[in-house]
């Protein structure tokens, strides 16, 4: 059985960020504030995060297409670590009976803090196995909402961001081709971005600098 894979690069972030994930077969994920010790002996607190969206379609199977979106609003924190993660496998399909396998997740989180210390992680995988002809796409997007003060959505921005969701979970679940989805998908998380730094636009202000920073990891066959 042949393997087919894109070769991979880690970044400094990747290699010095603390290992947090749920590997299991569908979505999964996790989240938690928990209090720390300082150094200056009070009490701190640190947030944790992970999502993992996996998908695998065979010949048993030709479809699965899954996706996850969501939001961990942490509030104040000393530090953070939090990781985003889409995988995506199809397996011994053929040409004439092939394989779709789509893995999509969407994460945001929010921290606040003047000097918080930040470890994020995001990957996407797809691998395509003795699979002529499928169609497999893994797509991770994470945002990152760092601000002096805690930053709460409002309605408006969740319903906003509820509006994408439902969205994302139409595209998932749609049968245009892998290359149109990317597009499409790039467009949703575009459109996060946009949502996010009018909720920061609209929060109270501090000596750190508000930030609104977007991680996008896409991998897939067919690619362009």
């Amino acid at each position: 059985m042949s393997s087919h894979r894109k070769p991979r690069t880690s970044s400094p972030l990747t290699r010095r960020a603390v290992r947090v994930g749920l590997f299991a077969a569908g979505v999964a994920g996790v989240a938690t504030a928990v209090p720390a010790q300082a150094a200056t002996g009070g009490p701190a607190k640190v947030a944790v995060a992970s999502d993992h969206v996996f998908s695998h379609a065979d010949r048993h199977d030709h479809t699965e297409e899954k996706d996850s979106f969501t939001i961990r609003q942490f509030g104040t924190v000393s530090a953070a670590s939090v990781r985003n993660q889409a995988n995506a496998v199809s397996s011994a399909c053929t040409a004439d009976d092939d394989c779709r396998s789509v893995a999509l997740s969407f994460q945001i989180v929010t921290v606040a803090g003047e000097h918080t210390r930040l470890n994020a992680v995001n990957l996407s995988d797809a691998v395509n196995k003795s699979c002529t002809g499928c169609q497999t796409l893994a797509g991770a997007y994470q945002f990152v909402v760092s601000t002096p003060a805690p930053l709460t959505l409002d309605s408006a921005h969740r319903r906003q961001l509820a509006d994408v969701h439902r969205r994302l979970d139409a595209l998932t679940r749609s049968d245009i081709p892998a290359t149109d989805l990317r597009t499409r998908a790039d467009a949703l998380a575009a459109e996060v971005n946009s949502v996010l730094r009018d909720a920061v636009a609209d929060a109270p202000k501090g000596d750190a600098q508000d930030d609104v920073t977007m991680h996008r990891h896409l991998d897939g066959w067919p690619s362009r």
